[in-house]
This record gives structure tokens, C-alpha cells and sequence, in this order.
């Protein structure tokens, strides 16, 4: 009897262990993943959405990817809205300029406040201006979209009293008020009270303390905006948590202050597929979507209740770009193999790249039909676009043709149809692209294989996000890439692109402030033409002739190709009907962000 019932006992205990042990990973499981995060704080409103890679950083004037945390925390002088393309007033209430175009006064909105309850003033914006955007030891892209004119010098800004600042031009400078609307593209104001000491005081290298200020490392609760939202929390490659910022200054119509949705949570998630199943689980509450998910998600609309939206062709385009840079660096070692850099700087060789690529096959397979050649660094829904109907060049796929250049430049073929170069080397380079987008993955197995039928040998080589823009910005150690670019209706805001100084003209890149000076480095009559260009452009006021000099700039780029464009897709997002007053754009917003987020309301 007594061993009998111990017996018993011990299948009890081993039952009672496994059963427990099936509730902790249950657990386990369900505490990772966003919807039980979502049950967890069911009392809150929020709405959780996603994007593919962790914040480089939390400071705005610094910051050079997209998405990226400032589309929720922070606010320019003026704001475009993205259903009238409209620049409209933001933290100015108002703005007049002068009959000559040389001067623009804006006024801010009486009781303006930062999210730490501190007045926003005149002061914010002058020290934004002069000295954050205007100082030449900070490097950052808002400085190329705000020099003006051959000598490249800045406007001057002045305070007239708290609430007004005056801006003050040396020629009529078009494109200014495009660069007043904060995120994305314009300046965002910062506050003074915070980091006018950052600016003032240097590390042991001579660099301001600004440039390693509000690093993701920094605690959240000491970042100050002016937003809608402020970041609550960031736990690496997991979430960043946003809360409504209680000193907002917009109100609806009755008065009530927004934004509605209390907090919002942007779930980190590297794979797009995983994306796509924890919306589908209910874990998300907007989703960019991809041409390769397109169909699974439209079909399940109704039984999901969400909504796919189609904001049109989006802001942004895709390319590859070959490194033209020639320059050495102090000890001799080139940027790039002499050898390959003979061949991409060959106009010829990237003219039959591009008539090797396949782009409407590209469309066709890895879009599935939803996107758009795109022939131009401008935007397809930009006004000031150049269509190949008015006279853009455009490369159409012909492999025969792309041979033919080859041979003509000295190339030749061996007996097993590889592509040599004059010298007898075999062409070959290596393509990067980012791995957490899987439909630029698949758009460079396309390439290395459209390549390779012209006996080019291709190494794709897929890496982190933050890895690929620290070879372009930093060390600059490539050779050809894949990625996309966003963009705007105003073309001056790529500026620091096409600028041979500008710091994001990654296919000549001179290095930036703190880098190695490279020897060497030669710029192109072409690029000199594109700069010069931009510059005339942006002191034209007449909108007829602006259009008639971006129309240049396209047909150039286009003829010496130091982007070789591929296909723009259409800007696509998946909605949970639970949110209400969406008013999806492609212009302003990041798919899943809403460029609207202050007027969103959760229905629950």
C-alpha cells in the first residue's frame, strides 16, 4: 500500500512539473509578443506599429535615416499637409514676406511649450538657426537646403520680440518655407534652455558636446520636444514607447487638446515577414505593406477589419550607385580599387548596367505589379518631375546594347562569356543592401542575375541597416549599393545630395568633419553642372523656370548616371478600422506612422 501510494505521488509530482512548465513558456511566448503588450495596457489608448531597425539617434539635428523617431516628437515653424501638399502654419501661427522675397517674419502661437512645461520662444528659434543649423562645426543635412546662392552663405535670423523672427536673404531664396516644416525633411526646432551649453562647450577632441548629445543611450525622460509625442521609454531592438506630450499646442474644434491617442508603441522588428504575421495575429495596428505581402493582406480585409490604403507612387525611389570616389587616403590606400574604379567611373559601364537591368520584370515579379519606373532623383509626385513623355532620358532594358557599350569602352568577352576588362581582369563587384527590407533583397538577386547574363559577377552581399550607412557616411568602403531615398514635392531638399560638398552625396563623398582628408578626390564637370544648377534653381522664383532648371538637372543625371534609378513603389499601408480620422498620404508619412498621428483616434 505504502509503496503504492508514493508511487502515485511521484507520477503526480512529474505531472504537476510539466504542467507548470508548459505554463511558463506559454508565458514566456505571450509576454514577447505585441498584442498581449497591447491587452497589458488595454486601459491606455495607443496604437502600436512597427519599423525595421533601431534609432541611430534621438537628435534631430544629427539624425540621417528615415524612418525615424522625429516623424512623432518633433515640429518646424511650419508644416505640410499631406492631402493639400499645402505648407501650413505649425509652431508659427503666421509668416508674411516682404515685396522684395529677401525677408520673412514669422510669429509663433502665443503660450507655446515645450514638453517639459518651459516656454518655446523666439530664443528656440534663433538658437535652431544660428547656432545649430548654421554652425559649421555641427554637421547636418539641414545645412545644404539652407545655404543660398553661389558664395553658400546663410540667411540672417533676428528676433524682433518672444513671439517674432525675422529672416533675412542676400538674393530671393524659393525654397525656404519647404525647409521651415520639421519632420521629415525640414528643420525641426530644439530647445535652447537644454542644449545651448552642448553647443558652447567641446570634448577632448575640439568638437562640440552637441554631436554625442541624446544618443539612444540617453534616458528618455531627459529628451525635450515640441511634438505631439515624447519618448517614454526605448528598449534596444524591441520598442520605443511614445506618450502624448501633455503641452502640445493643437486643439481640435471644440477645444479639446490633441493628440487623442495617449501613447503610441513602435515595435522594432527586423524581418518583414514577421511583420506581417503579428499584424495578421493582431499584434499591430498599422503596417507598411510590401508588394509581397499585398495580396495575402487585401484579401483578408474584411475578416482582419482593417484597410489597405494606396497613397499613389511613394516618396521615395530605389537605385544602385557605383563609388566614384577616386580620392587616396593619407597613406596612399585608394578609396577604391583602382582597377574597379576605372570601371564605374566609366560612363559607359553604368549606362550598360543600366540597360541590363530588367526593371520592368523587377515590377512585374518582385512588386507584383505595384510600383512604377522611376527615371529621375526627383519624385514621380513631385511637380517639378521630368517625365520621359517630356523628354527624360530613359534606359530600356537591351542586353545586346548593353554588350555593344561594353566593347566599345574596351571590355571584351572570354570563351566562357565572362566580361574582362581591357587589362584581362574579370568584372566584378559587390552589391550591398540592407537585409531587414526583403524586397530590396530580392531586387539584387534580380540584379547579380540580369548581370551576370552580361558575364559581369556580381557578390551580393546583404547587411545590418545602420552597417550600410556607416560604410557610406563613415568609411566610406563600397562599391556598389542598393537602397532607397525619400524624398519631397520640394527638390532644393535634396540638396545635400547633389551638392560635390553636400554630406550625403554618397557616390563622390568628401569626408565629413572629424574624417580622414582624402587626396585626390576628383569632381566631375557633370556634378559641378548638377551643384551649380541647384543653386539657380533654388534663387528662381518663377515656378515655370524653376521646373524648366530641375528639368536639366534630371536630363544630366540621367546621362551620366551616378544613380541608376529602378522602380518607385507605391506607398501601401495596412489600417485597423479601430483607428479612426485617418487620412493616409504617401507625402509626410512612413506607411505605418500617419502623417495625421495627432488627429488619430482609437476605437475600442
Amino acid at each position: 500500500m505504502i509503496n503504492a501510494l508514493s508511487g502515485s505521488r511521484r507520477k503526480w509530482s512529474a505531472f504537476a512539473l510539466i504542467f507548470a512548465l508548459l505554463i511558463f513558456f506559454q508565458f514566456a511566448i505571450t509576454s514577447c509578443n505585441p498584442s498581449n503588450f497591447k491587452t497589458k495596457a488595454a486601459q491606455v489608448s495607443q496604437w502600436i506599429t512597427t519599423t525595421l531597425g533601431d534609432p541611430k539617434t534621438f537628435n534631430f539635428a544629427l539624425n540621417e535615416e528615415f524612418p525615424n523617431v522625429f516623424l512623432f516628437t518633433a515640429e518646424g515653424l511650419t508644416t505640410i499637409n499631406g492631402v493639400t501638399r499645402q505648407i501650413e502654419p505649425a509652431l508659427a501661427e503666421s509668416w508674411q514676406i516682404s515685396n522684395d522675397k529677401k525677408q520673412i517674419t514669422f510669429t509663433l502661437r502665443e503660450n507655446l511649450k515645450w514638453s517639459d512645461g518651459q516656454p518655446l520662444t523666439a530664443d528656440d528659434v534663433i538658437f535652431t538657426y544660428q547656432d545649430i543649423a548654421f554652425n559649421q562645426n555641427i554637421p547636418t543635412s539641414w545645412q545644404d537646403t539652407l545655404k543660398i546662392g553661389k558664395n553658400r552663405v546663410f540667411p540672417e535670423v533676428r528676433k524682433i520680440d518672444n513671439r517674432r523672427v525675422e529672416f533675412i536673404f542676400p538674393e530671393p531664396f524659393a525654397p525656404f518655407l519647404f525647409s521651415t516644416t520639421g519632420a521629415p525633411d525640414g528643420v525641426g526646432i530644439l530647445p535652447k534652455h537644454i542644449l545651448e551649453k552642448t553647443t558652447k562647450t567641446k570634448d577632448a577632441n575640439g568638437n562640440p558636446l552637441f554631436l554625442s548629445t541624446w544618443g539612444t543611450g540617453t534616458n528618455p525622460q531627459e529628451i525635450v520636444v515640441n511634438g505631439p509625442y515624447m519618448i517614454d521609454r526605448y528598449i534596444p531592438s524591441q520598442r520605443i514607447i511614445f506618450r502624448r506630450n501633455p503641452y502640445y499646442w493643437r486643439k481640435d474644434s471644440q477645444g479639446q487638446q490633441l493628440p487623442y491617442v495617449e501613447r503610441i508603441v513602435w515595435e522594432i522588428i527586423e524581418s518583414t515577414d514577421t511583420g506581417v504575421l503579428q499584424f495578421r495575429s493582431g499584434g499591430l495596428d498599422t503596417l507598411t505593406v510590401s508588394p509581397e505581402n499585398f495580396s495575402l493582406l487585401k484579401n483578408e480585409e474584411k475578416r482582419g477589419n482593417f484597410s489597405v490604403y494606396n497613397g499613389g507612387p511613394a516618396f521615395s525611389k530605389t537605385f544602385i550607385s557605383f563609388n566614384l570616389n577616386t580620392g587616396k587616403r593619407k597613406n596612399g590606400q585608394p578609396i577604391v580599387d583602382p582597377i574597379k574604379s576605372r570601371w564605374f567611373n566609366n560612363v559607359n559601364f553604368r549606362r550598360a548596367v543600366a540597360h541590363a537591368i530588367d526593371r520592368q520584370t523587377m515590377i512585374n515579379n518582385v512588386f507584383r505589379g505595384l510600383g512604377e519606373l522611376h527615371n529621375s532623383p526627383i519624385d514621380i509626385q513631385s511637380p517639378y518631375y521630368l517625365s520621359p513623355e517630356k523628354g527624360l532620358k530613359v534606359y530600356e532594358y537591351n542586353q545586346n546594347q548593353a554588350r555593344q557599350l561594353l566593347v566599345k569602352s574596351g571590355f571584351k568577352y572570354d570563351a566562357k562569356n565572362q566580361l574582362l576588362d581591357a587589362d584581362g581582369n574579370r568584372v566584378s563587384f559587390t552589391l550591398m543592401t540592407n537585409v531587414e527590407n526583403k524586397t530590396r533583397v530580392t531586387m539584387a538577386a534580380q540584379i547579380k542575375t540580369d548581370l551576370e547574363k552580361i558575364g559581369i559577377k556580381v557578390n551580393f552581399q546583404p547587411i545590418a541597416f545602420n552597417t550600410l550607412v556607416g560604410k557610406l557616411n563613415e568609411t566610406l568602403d563600397w562599391e556598389c549599393y542598393l537602397l532607397g531615398f525619400t524624398g519631397s514635392l520640394e527638390p532644393n531638399d535634396g540638396a545635400n545630395k547633389w551638392s560635390p560638398d553636400g554630406n550625403s552625396h554618397t557616390f563622390n563623398q568628401q569626408p565629413q568633419r572629424g574624417q580622414e582628408i582624402l587626396i585626390d578626390r576628383k569632381v566631375s564637370d557633370w556634378e559641378e553642372e548638377i551643384g551649380r544648377l541647384y543653386i539657380e534653381a533654388a534663387q528662381e522664383l518663377d515656378d515655370n523656370k524653376r521646373q524648366e532648371i530641375y528639368a536639366k538637372t534630371q536630363q544630366i543625371t540621367q546621362e551620366y548616371l551616378p544613380e541608376i534609378y529602378l522602380v518607385t513603389p507605391l506607398s501601401l499601408v495596412a489600417v485597423r478600422n479601430r483607428l479612426e480620422n485617418v487620412k493616409f498620404s504617401a507625402l509626410g508619412s512612413q506607411g505605418a506612422t500617419l502623417w495625421n498621428k495627432y488627429e488619430l483616434k482609437v476605437k475600442e
